[in-house]
C-alpha cells in the first residue's frame, strides 16, 4: 500500500509540473505581484488558484466536466480572458509610469482575486486538468474512492504554492532601485498583454500565435 501511495504522488508531481511551472499568463502576473508584495503575494495567488482548481478537480471527479473543452465554452472564455489580461497588463504599465517609489507602488492590491481571475477566465488551464489531470483523478478514485481526489490533491498543489511563491520571492522588493523597478514591471506587463492578444487570437481564429 506505501509503495501504492508513494509511487503515485511521484507520478503526479512529475506530470503537474508540466501545467504548473509552464509559462503563462499567471506566472507572468505572480512575478509582477512579487515586485510589490513579495512571497505573499505569490502565495495569496497560490490560493486564489486554489479556490479554483480545487472545485474543477472535484466536477472531474463527478464526471461532470466535459463540456467545459467544448469549441464554445473554450472561444467565449478565451475571449473573455483575454480582455481581462489586456485589462490587467494596462494596469501594471500604468503603475510602472505614474509610481514616484517602490513603497508608494498600487500594484496587486489583491493578489488572491488575481489568482483566482487568471485561473477561472483561463481555458487552457482548465483543458489541461480535463485532458491531462482527468486520467490522474480516475486513477486516484479507482484506488481510494473519493478520498483519493485529497490525495491526489495534495500531491499536486504543492508544486503550484512552491513555485508562485518562490517566483514572487525572486521578483520582491529588496534591491530594486525606481528605474529597475519600473522597467521590470513594463516588460511584465508586455508579457502579460502578450497572453492577451493570444488568448484574443484563439478566441477567433482557434490557433495561437505564441508557441507555448
Amino acid at each position: 500500500m506505501i509503495t501504492l501511495i508513494l509511487g503515485f504522488l511521484i507520478k503526479v508531481a512529475l506530470i503537474s509540473s508540466s501545467g504548473a511551472l509552464a509559462p503563462g499568463p499567471l506566472t507572468a502576473a505572480t512575478a509582477a505581484v512579487g515586485v510589490r508584495n513579495g512571497w505573499k503575494g505569490g502565495f495569496l495567488i497560490s490560493v486564489g488558484h486554489t479556490i479554483v482548481e480545487f472545485p474543477l478537480v472535484l466536477l472531474i471527479g463527478f464526471g461532470i466536466a466535459t463540456f467545459l473543452t467544448s469549441k464554445e465554452f473554450v472561444q467565449a472564455l478565451s475571449f473573455i480572458g483575454g480582455l481581462f489580461l489586456i485589462f490587467y497588463s494596462y494596469l501594471t504599465a500604468r503603475d510602472a509610469i505614474k509610481v514616484k517609489s517602490i513603497a508608494k507602488s498600487n500594484l496587486s492590491r489583491s493578489p488572491m482575486l488575481i489568482g483566482i481571475s487568471l485561473s477561472a477566465l483561463n481555458p487552457f488551464f482548465i483543458a489541461w486538468w480535463v485532458g491531462i489531470g482527468s486520467p490522474l483523478v480516475m486513477e486516484a478514485v479507482s484506488y481510494w474512492g473519493f478520498i483519493g481526489i485529497g490525495i491526489l490533491y495534495v500531491a499536486h498543489v504543492w508544486l503550484d504554492f512552491a513555485w508562485l511563491t518562490t517566483l514572487a520571492r525572486i521578483t520582491s522588493l529588496s534591491g530594486f532601485s525606481l528605474k529597475l523597478y519600473k522597467t521590470l514591471l513594463l516588460i511584465l506587463a508586455l508579457l502579460v498583454a502578450l497572453f492577451g492578444i493570444d488568448f484574443l487570437y484563439y478566441s477567433i481564429r482557434e490557433i495561437h500565435l505564441l508557441p507555448f
